[in-house]
């Protein structure tokens, strides 16, 4: 996994349509650590690594700053 910023954080729920709640309960982290990371606030590694693993099972693909920018998408389904 590359450096995931908050703004890619905020950007991957949005595309899946959850919640900052939904995000905790699928991370198994807690609300208000849903928020301090997405505002760019100091967090624990497990947590910054909770939300992201919760966010690409669920189909997101962070994809690293490049002369355009950082981004994400949704993966592909399996053929």
């Amino acid at each position: 996994m590359t450096h995931v910023t908050p703004r890619q954080i905020r950007a991957a729920r949005a595309l899946l349509g959850w919640s900052q709640a939904t995000l905790a309960d699928k991370a198994v982290i807690s609300l208000s650590s849903v928020i301090r990371l997405e505002k760019g606030l100091s967090t624990t590694t497990d947590v910054y690594f909770r939300a992201c693993r919760a966010l690409e099972d669920a189909g997101v693909v962070f994809l690293p700053a490049a002369r355009q920018g950082e981004g994400v998408r949704l993966s592909l389904p399996d053929q």
